[in-house]
């Protein structure tokens, strides 16, 4: 079974993010980029399938620049075998992603489609739903442990109330969560072969699918600072603070 995993390259999440001065969106210049955590655990999980004799095959697409190669040469690290860069200028919106994976998909015909969640610089948790919609395959969201077995796919999901078990028949798209596996460093030997491993680049005009942006950003504005906290003596003064400065109660 082949298995593809979308990867997303994305500010790095140890990176303080800066707004731009007219508030036109973040401030990219000089910035460290890597690969979006949620995928990153996926491609573990891919590299995991293989291991077990599950998976015949990983390939790891991205969209966006030629500098998203630095983050499929670090799947090819962890354990993927193939890379696809779908070239574009500007990162398309969820439902562009998604129907750019579609005809990746229907190129390269997996098994079984595993990405994160989620990307953690618009946190649209939209692409994998989407992506199963376009392709009129099984999904499933939010896995925190994926059993592969005859055909079908066991996934423990992460809901509100607890946990969720539900079968899937394959092809299907998985959207996997934090807690399903703990990604591996990559060695130095592997990063090395990783040089080496095929990386095809695909123009996204080549693709048949209109990119073109479909929302606007008004402005971007960072948070507001929050006010320190005051101690205080009593619950009466609590109650007080509550009616007078929250207008809580």
């Amino acid at each position: 079974m082949k298995v593809m995993v979308p990867v997303k390259r994305v500010v790095d999440h140890n990176v303080k993010i800066r707004v731009k001065s007219d508030g036109s969106g973040v401030d990219l210049a000089h910035v460290k980029m890597a690969m979006n955590p949620f995928d990153e655990i996926a491609v573990e999980e891919a590299v995991r399938l293989k291991e077990a004799g599950i998976a015949t095959e990983i390939v790891v697409v991205s969209i966006g620049p030629a500098q998203a190669q630095d983050v499929l040469r670090s799947a090819l690290a962890i354990g993927a075998d193939r890379a696809i860069l779908v070239k574009s200028d500007t990162m398309p919106e969820p439902l562009a992603v998604a129907k750019l994976l579609r005809e990746v998909a229907a190129r390269e015909g997996p098994g079984l489609i595993l990405l994160g969640k989620q990307a953690i610089d618009d946190d649209a948790n939209q692409t994998g739903q989407m992506l199963s919609a376009l392709l009129g395959w099984s999904q499933a969201t939010f896995a925190s442990h994926i059993a592969v077995a005859d055909g079908v796919a066991d996934v423990t999901r992460e809901v509100d109330g607890g946990l969720q078990l539900i079968r899937v028949v394959l092809p299907a798209v998985i959207s996997v969560d934090l807690r399903l596996n703990e990604p591996r460093y990559a060695s130095l030997p592997n990063i090395m072969k990783a040089k080496k491993k095929p990386l095809e680049e695909v123009d996204a005009d080549s693709l048949g699918v209109d990119v073109g942006p479909r929302l606007t950003v008004l402005t971007t504005e960072e948070p507001k600072v929050r006010e320190p906290g005051v101690r205080l003596g009593s619950a009466a003064e609590l109650v007080g603070k509550l009616k007078e400065a929250a207008g809580i109660l």
